[in-house]
């Protein structure tokens, strides 16, 4: 986006008039822009715990069933139906012991009329055998009665050969998880846009897949600024506030699927900040900053950003408006650098930065990942309130709020420096810009932010 360039209000660029500065812009156009500037990554192929946290481009298809052979659920004995038929306590049903089927085991153990085949859970499923029967139902071997569990076989030998009491009947198949019983080879089991994690790459490893072929998770630069600004740890001078907002954004990124690397606050010196951006976009597919983009003597974002565009960068820039919302008013958005990099310009204030990226470049890092519906998920709930919420005409507001059950009510005040009200927040309020108040009980739109 040039800095120069403008929509009319038929939507058009107009780049000879320049942006208009007096122009109140609604939240949708602004993200509507912000969303067609971003585009997905370019596919890579990763180790599938490199890929974890990205998003799949194919429909993955099974090349092996799930399980692949018949195994046992339980420690126990394979035998067959009828040898167990009738099998109770005061008559069990001895049978001959021929070996250890253990997890891993290739060579066939076949289980013949009267015979038992000792099983390990995970196990096949040995030739003849037709169920299994838990260890808890028999002697273990050991001729004492029923055991709780299944001993070692370094410590019990017997039970692996010799005579085995079963006290028990069992139906056919059971404890027996049957071939392809979860996955069927030929099946699609992942679909291209699923975020791969911890479940699903166990499923590509389950399946024999050790590489996935995903977009990259994108890689966010977080910068604050302000001369006020001093890390947490450090000593508070007077006029100076803690460092806040890199370490709530880089959270909210990473958050949002991003790798984030946050920047030390950058003083109010517009060749200091614009050095340091340059330095940063080695390794940033998107850039946030946060501070220095309103009306102010010391906006050095603004100030650094507002005409970088020029003839060696075509098409880069950041153009610096005011949206119809609040918080969150003043809102840069542009592309700099050779490659065109994204960045988005957010207020200092701590919640208005917050709610900004939420709205604006949460969506933005979504789509880097290429998904599809990358906003968060809005509700209908019933406001529980004392009193009405009031709200400036013509501004769409963001009230932080705690959802549950079907209703939301408002958490602390409508002050964009309210940070503890935050940290209690799991919703955002929306109200329109043609409300200026909205009564308890009655429904209204909410932003999850869980």
């Amino acid at each position: 986006m040039s800095s120069t360039a403008h929509r009319d209000d038929a939507g058009h660029e107009n780049a000879a008039q320049g942006p208009d500065p007096d122009r109140l812009w609604t939240v949708g156009e602004h993200l509507a822009d912000v969303l067609a500037a971003v585009h997905p990554l370019e596919p890579i192929e990763l180790q599938l715990l490199d890929a974890q946290g990205c998003v799949l481009v194919d429909d993955v298809t099974a090349a092996v069933s799930l399980p692949p052979f018949d195994n046992s659920s339980m420690d126990g004995y394979a035998v067959r139906v009828a040898d167990v038929a009738g099998a109770s306590e005061e008559f069990p049903a001895a049978l001959e012991v021929v070996g250890d089927v253990a997890a891993g085991r290739r060579d066939p153990l076949t289980v013949g009329p009267g015979q038992a085949a000792r099983i390990m859970t995970g196990a096949p499923l040995p030739p003849g055998a037709e169920t299994v029967v838990p260890v808890e139902w028999t002697d273990g071997g050991l001729g004492e009665g029923p055991v709780t569990g299944m001993r070692a076989r370094s410590l019990a030998p017997e039970g692996a050969e010799g005579e085995v009491l079963v006290y028990r009947p069992a139906e056919a198949r059971a404890h027996v998880r049957a071939e392809g019983s979860d996955v069927r080879a030929g099946e699609r089991v992942l679909e291209a846009g699923t975020v791969l994690g911890p479940p699903q790459i166990a499923l590509l490893a389950a399946i024999g897949r050790g590489r996935a072929r995903v977009r990259p998770r994108p890689r966010v630069v977080v910068l604050s600024t302000g001369s006020e600004l001093v890390q947490p740890d450090e000593q508070l001078a007077h006029g100076q506030i803690f460092d806040s907002n890199s370490f709530s954004l880089t959270a909210a990124a990473r958050d949002a699927g991003a790798i984030a690397y946050r920047v030390g606050a950058v003083a109010d010196d517009a060749e200091t900040l614009r050095s340091t951006i340059e330095d940063q976009l080695v390794r940033a597919d998107l850039m946030v900053t946060t501070g220095g983009v309103s009306v102010g003597a010391y906006d050095v974002v603004k100030e650094a950003l507002e005409h970088v565009a020029d003839a060696e960068e075509p098409g880069s820039g950041v153009e610096f408006r005011k949206l119809a919302m609040q918080p969150g008013k003043p809102q840069g958005f542009g592309s700099i650098g050779p490659d065109h990099t994204p960045l988005l310009a957010l207020p200092g204030n701590p919640v208005s930065s917050y709610v900004s990226f939420e709205l604006f470049v949460r969506p933005a890092i979504r789509a880097l990942m290429g998904l599809p519906d990358p906003q968060r998920p809005t509700v209908t709930a019933t406001l529980a309130a004392d009193e009405a919420l009031t709200s400036p005409k013509g501004r769409r507001q963001f009230l932080r709020g705690w959802h549950a059950d079907g209703s939301v009510r408002p958490v602390g005040g409508a002050g964009s420096h309210l940070v503890a009200a935050l940290a209690r927040a799991n919703a955002l309020i929306v109200v329109p810009e043609d409300t200026e108040s909205v009564a308890p009980g009655a429904e209204v739109e909410v932003v999850l932010l869980g």
